[in-house]
Parts: structure tokens; sequence; C-alpha cells
């Protein structure tokens, strides 16, 4: 059972609200976060694109430009490579059109997953040669390519590395730890210890798109058309999961209110399919819906099906493109549930009792979806998984952590055991020899590090927030702390002692659970809405009120019951009608 945690801070939201036209509940819920001060308020809840830094602190950007720049003007054949994600996709994309503007004799390579696996490798360094590439532009990789990059370079090609994953280090016999980076001509990643970029968290799209705006100036090009580029980085920031803090949150905020009137053909086509309304996409469009669909090609067949429906100017051939990209992800999902299922299985027959560190080997996985899985595992232990399957060379597979635990600097510690890794703090992909899995299981679990209370589930809430106070007013003041997601999630409340007086179970697999609750003082009532929660709501109920009791309030849909939820804010719209709604994260 989760453990509720709520939220306290020292400011004074009275006097704070005394002098800002800004509700209390806001103010309180943006204190426990962080922003106290009036400015600091403002800037969070006006930000706009104004606000974002300049690209030319980063290191080697006025370099990578430059050397893109002579390129073009010689005429050189560039190529951008890729990776075959959502964030790999976007900021290839992004590169190719701003590059294609400026004249540029430009393509795209992407590695396909299963065949070439994540980043650089020597063969796409020798094909590319021989194709008449003369400069490199890594997006989303390279930073880890140590060996590939040399070999470029050997070969008479220039290499630019743009890229947000965590740079490599090793240790040496005193302790001291010594950066790995490639030698590549220009390197930009704000993650390098001597970057004196101030904001550290952007994904690769994001630093394509700073790209841009540095490349259009260069050429004297009006930098106010880059901004185009911004809605394909906010789908790429939402969809890596970083942090919607600062930069990040300005590009997803204003990337999304240009995607919801977006004229790429092949978006527009994508949004249609899927059958979502596009004023009203938000991030769980983008991150659930969307970015699904793009990952899904990279997946189970090559992403260069994503990026030709990005760069596709036919509505027939976008729509086509479109349905193949659905069609892909219905098929992801059916893998995933099978996956979870049976992977699930051999992580009870196998784990080790006092095991913090889930390692977890199936040979019948796909292992394009060892990540999604190892998500689902994660979430299910609430402890840090790594999913194996067997790749084309060697067992490959992807770590998901919890807050806690580092995955990146833990892996680094067991590099001796690793053929080939990379990553952040919280996600990693890894090659490892077969015969190396149970090392790797056992000296994880030695300097995991971890507690009994580090890996309780913790909810934080917000605010203490009564369900007489739930009103539209609050709901669209909570709005203005969109976009929500990692770093900035939506808002939690919590309360006791709520009257519920029914309950029904909703859903094809009646696994929905929908309370009834009454507001104290009143007779008005308002719904509460819990999918997954209809377990453990028969659980609780048998548990202590008996069989009779619960197969009662199923058959009649009443009951008279006081709870405890945590909760956020909803409006479920239905035949043109609005009603409030809490959408239960937890209850007892």
């Amino acid at each position: 059972m989760a453990k509720w945690m709520l939220k306290r801070s020292s400011c004074d939201i009275e006097k704070l609200s005394s002098r800002m036209k800004c509700s209390k509940v806001i103010l309180e819920i943006l204190a426990n976060r962080g922003f106290k001060t009036e400015a600091e308020i403002e800037r969070f809840i006006n930000t706009t694109t104004d606000d974002l830094y300049s690209p030319g602190l980063f290191k080697d950007m006025a370099k990578g430009v430059q050397l893109a720049k002579e390129a073009i003007q010689r005429g050189e054949k560039i190529t951008v490579y890729g990776d075959y994600d959502v964030d790999g996709v976007m900021s290839s994309y992004i590169f190719y059109r701003a590059l294609s503007t400026c004249g540029a004799n430009v393509s795209c390579y992407i590695p396909h997953r299963e065949l070439e696996g994540y980043g650089m490798n020597n063969e796409s360094i020798y094909r590319l040669k021989s194709e008449g590439t003369e400069l490199i532009i890594t997006c989303d990789n390279g930073i880890a390519s140590i060996e590939p990059v040399e070999l470029a370079r050997s070969l008479g090609m220039n290499v630019v590395v743009t890229d947000h994953h965590e740079v490599a280090h090793e240790v040496d016999e005193s302790g001291e730890k010594h950066v790995c980076l490639p030698n590549a001509n220009a390197i930009i990643n704000p993650k390098q210890p001597d970057c004196n970029y101030p904001f550290k968290l952007l994904c690769a799209g994001a630093i394509a798109y700073k790209f841009a705006l540095a490349l259009y100036k260069e050429f004297g090009l009006d930098e106010k058309e880059a901004l185009e580029f911004m809605e394909y980085a906010a789908i790429a920031t939402i969809c890596d999961v970083v942090d919607l803090v600062g930069e990040n949150r300005i590009i997803a905020k204003h990337g999304l209110e240009m995607l919801r009137s977006t004229k790429n053909k092949g978006l527009n086509a994508l949004i249609e399919r899927a059958g979502l309304v596009k004023t009203n996409v938000g991030t769980y469009h983008v991150g659930f819906v969307i970015g699904p669909c793009i990952n899904a090609s990279g997946r189970l067949e090559s992403a260069t099906v994503a990026l030709e429906l990005l760069l596709c100017q036919d509505q027939d051939e976008a729509r086509a493109l479109a349905e193949r990209l659905v069609a892909l992800n219905e098929e992801r999902k059916q893998l995933t549930e099978k996956g979870v299922e049976r992977v699930a299985g051999i992580i009870e027959s196998t784990r080790g009792r006092d095991d913090r560190v889930i390692i977890a080997y199936d040979e019948q996985l796909h292992e394009s979806i060892a990540g999604i899985v190892a998500g689902r595992i994660k979430e299910a232990y609430n402890m840090p998984a790594i999913v194996l399957t067997n790749g084309k060379d060697m067992v490959k597979g992807s770590a998901r952590s919890i807050e806690k635990y580092n995955m990146f600097e833990k892996l680094s510690e067991c590099s001796g055991l690793i053929e080939r890794f990379g990553g952040h703090p919280m996600a990693a992909g890894l090659s490892i020899k077969r015969e190396n899995i149970e090392k790797l299981r056992i000296k994880l679990n030695e300097l995991c590090g971890l507690t009994l209370d580090d890996i309780e589930p913790i909810i934080r809430i917000d605010k203490h927030l009564s369900i007489e106070e739930v009103s539209f007013e609050l709901f669209e003041n909570i709005r203005l702390l969109e976009p929500f997601g990692k770093g900035n999630p939506t808002p939690i409340f919590a309360e006791k002692n709520i009257r519920v007086v029914g309950a029904r179970l909703l859903g094809k697999s009646c696994n929905v659970l929908k309370l009834t609750c009454m507001r104290r003082g009143c007779l008005e009532k308002i719904d509460a809405i819990c999918f997954g929660g209809a377990k453990k709501f028969e659980e609780l109920i048998r548990q202590k009120f008996g069989d009779v009791v619960y197969d009662d309030i199923i058959k009649k849909g009443t009951c008279s019951l006081d709870m405890d939820f945590v909760y956020t804010i909803g409006v479920n719209e239905y035949m043109g009608r609005k009603n409030l709604q809490l959408l239960l994260k937890d209850f007892r």
C-alpha cells in the first residue's frame, strides 16, 4: 500500500495572496514546488518563448553550426544520424528541415533497432562514407560512441555530436572519475562537465531546435521561422519524459499550442486516425497516443516510416502512413501484454528474496518492447528493473529506475560486466554476455543501497482539500499550471471521511470503480472515478464487512461508507453537459 505524504511549505500564503491576483490553492501548490516569490510565480505562470536561453551558450554550438555552414557552402553531403524513438525521430526531422532550408545536401540515417541497435556503429560509418557523406551530425546519440566517431574521423569525415544522454566516465585506481568523450569536431550536450548552458535537462529534440535557431541566424534567416520546429521539440520533450520544468515546460507549453493548429499533413493524419480532437491535444494525448504510434515504427519495423510521415506532403499518403503506424502500435500493445505477463512469472520464480534490483531474462521477448516491460515491472514492484532478451549478437535489454536509484551510475559501477550501456539516472539500455547476467544481478544488489523506505510507494499530496472546495473555477485555475508531466505533475489533493453513497463497476472488464459521494452541508453529489480500482475496492469491503455486504453493494449500486481519497480534479463532458469529478489516485 502506498504511503500518503502531504507536502508543506513555510511560505506565507495569506501575505502572498494579498499582493497577487491568484487563487490561494494555486499559490500553495506552487510554494510546495519551490515557487515562493511573486517573480518566480509570475515567470512560471506567464512564461514566454522569450524566456528561453540563447543557443550560443552551449559549448561547441558555434563550432557545430560553422561546420554545417561550411559543408553547405561546399555542397558536401551531410547525414543526420538519428535514433529510432520519438526523440530521435523528431530531432532528425528538425535537423533535416532546418538544414534543407539552408540549402544543404542532407539525408537522414536512423539505425534499425534489432539489426544495429542504439547509436552509431562501425558498419554504418563505412556505409555512410561509401555513400559520400562528409559531415555526420548525430542527434539523440553519439556521446558514448567513442570507437565509431574515431573511425569516422579516420575516414576523413567531420562529426558533430548533439546528444543529451549522460556522459560516461571511468574511475582510476585512486577512485577519481574521468569523463570519456568521443573525438568529435564538436560536441553539443549540456551534460558535459565544461558546458555552461544553464539548463541541463533538455531532450535531443529541444537541442535540435536550438541548433536550428543558431543555424538560421548564421545564414541570416529570420529566427522566427525556426519557431515552427517547437511543436516537434514539444512532442520529443513530452515523450522522452524529461522534467517539465524550466525550458522544458516553456517548449512543451508553447509547442502544444502550435500542435493544436499544426499544418503538418502527417501529424494531422495521425491525430485524425487516432480519434483525437486536435484543439484539445495535451500532454496525455502526446505521451500516450501520438508518441506510442510514432515509437511503434521503430520498435516493429523501421523508424524511417515515422520520419516519412512527418515529411509527407501528400494527404492520401499521409493517411496511409498514419494507418500503418496505428496498426503497428496495436500489435505492440498485444506483444507488451503477453511480455509483461511472461516476465512477471519469470521474476516470481527466479528473483532472490532480498533482491531490490530486479533482473529478468526472457528469451521470447521482442527486443523492442523490453523498455516498456521494464517500466511496467518497475511500477508493479516499485523497484529498479532490468529486462533482458536475445539481440542479434548478444543479450540486450532496458532498465527503468525509481527516484532513489541512479541506474546509469550503478551500471557504470558494473561496467566490467557489461559490453555496452548508456542512458539516464531513470532509464538505460545495455548489451551483456549471457554468462554475465547472474553476475550483474549479484553485483547490482550488493551495491544497491536501497532501504525498505526507499522502495515503498509514495503519493505526494499537494494540499488537503475538501470536496466542497472543488469547483469549475478551481479546475480552470489549475490549468494555468499546465502542461503536466514528470517534474510538474497534476496537483494531487486529499480528504478524509468522505461520505460515499453509491458504487458501480464499469468497463469491459469491470475494473473501473465509480463512487458517488455527498458534499457536506448540502444535497449535492460528485462522482469519483478510479481506473483499475475495482479489485482493491472489492478486497477492502470483503475484508472489513464481509462477502455478503460487498455482493449487496455491487448488486444494488448503493452503500453508506466513509472513505479517504487521494485525488485530482477532472471534468466529464457528455451530451454537451460538463460535470466535475474526482479522479482517484488511491483510497482507503
